[in-house]
């Protein structure tokens, strides 16, 4: 039995967009929805809900990656690693929250509201 079909829609909707199915369903949002968070698509989301998800995932995988490949090396402290990586999430954030806006406007994509299962 299908448990999303506003989900369902709205990815079926995507595809005839001739989006990449890698953008409109990026691995935070496929990582939610099999942990069983119902995430919406990022082109239907919020510009803040996009910057908010983009953004923390990439500080931490970022961040991680950073610590372990570089940073650790060059005695960097916790601290600045931190600062680091949430400054550069927070740039990639908000600059994925204004890509996925500008998605929904040149597709003409409804709003999550209007858009029907």
């Amino acid at each position: 039995m299908d448990t999303h079909p506003k989900r369902n829609a709205a990815l079926e909707l995507l595809a005839t967009t001739g989006i990449w199915r890698s953008t409109y369903e990026p691995s935070y949002v496929r990582l939610l929805w099999r942990i069983g968070i119902d995430a919406r698509p990022p082109h239907f989301a919020s510009f803040w809900r996009n910057a908010l998800g983009a953004g923390l995932y990439f500080a931490v995988v970022w961040g991680l990656v950073m610590w372990l490949v570089v940073w650790q090396r060059l005695n960097m402290s916790a601290v600045e690693a931190v600062l680091a990586s949430a400054t550069a999430g927070l740039f990639f954030g908000l600059a994925m929250g204004g890509y996925y806006a500008y998605g929904r406007r040149k597709h003409g994509l409804p709003s999550w509201e209007e858009l029907s299962a």
